[in-house]
């Protein structure tokens, strides 16, 4: 496949996604593609992690790795791929950015390959889900991160193929950073599987993932009420 025909084919996605004629929804995306808008769900899950850890040892390893899985998803990202790659977003793209429906006040650096959004969004949340091994728990991180990956295409600041290949490169770094963390805890402690109706195999607490869950619910009802009460 040539590169002609992918760039047209991401163009072509691109536009499926690409903006709309509503001032709601515009206001909605420029919500949820701002980082401080999820503020409250990264304090959940750090309350998570704090809560259901056995030891000091074990929940220090788990945000330390975590906050590797950031350096590397978001380092290789934004300070090696893109300035090598020097791919334009479509907004700033010559050949298309006359066709993007942009909103006004979004402004990004000039290059987009690939999205730093859904690589960072994805290593973490799939981090986090091989740890806790929950499906409610992995539906709701995942929506996350997908939600992100949406906002920067309706927006017109990646193209489809910059989202898959940040998608990518997140799958590789969140499990390789959780294949670190077993390959260590296993230093520390035996590996537990929990038998329980309360618990996930891994030790996390039912009601404590609900927590998690009516968290993301909140932050997805701020932002919709946040889109309605104020305009751009």
């Amino acid at each position: 496949m040539s590169y002609e025909l992918i760039t047209d084919i991401d163009r072509t996605v691109l536009a499926w996604f690409n903006g709309s004629s509503s001032l709601f929804l515009d206001q909605l995306v420029c919500g949820l593609t701002s980082p401080w808008t999820w503020i409250p769900l990264y304090l959940v899950l750090l309350w998570l992690v704090i809560k259901n850890s056995e030891t000091t040892q074990q929940m220090m390893l788990i945000i330390g790795i975590a906050v590797l899985c950031l350096l590397l998803s978001d380092g290789v990202t934004d300070g090696i791929v893109k300035p090598l790659v020097k791919r334009w977003r479509p907004i700033y793209d010559p050949a298309v950015r006359d066709t993007i429906d942009a909103v006004p006040g979004v402004v990004e650096t000039r290059y987009g390959f690939f999205s730093a959004h859904a690589a960072n969004t994805f290593s973490i949340a799939l981090y986090l889900c091989l740890i806790v091994r929950n499906r409610t728990f992995t539906l709701t991180v995942m929506a996350w991160s997908l939600i992100n990956c949406y906002t920067r295409l309706y927006l017109g600041v990646h193209y489809p193929g910059d989202v898959l290949v940040g998608l990518c490169w997140g799958a590789i770094v969140g499990t390789g950073c959780w294949l670190l963390y077993r390959h260590l805890s296993r230093k520390f402690s035996p590996e537990i599987r929990y038998v329980s109706s309360q618990y996930t195999s891994t030790g996390y607490g039912l009601s404590d993932i609900s927590v998690v869950v009516l968290v993301f619910t909140l932050v997805l009802g701020y932002a919709v009420i946040r889109a309605v009460v104020i305009p751009l």
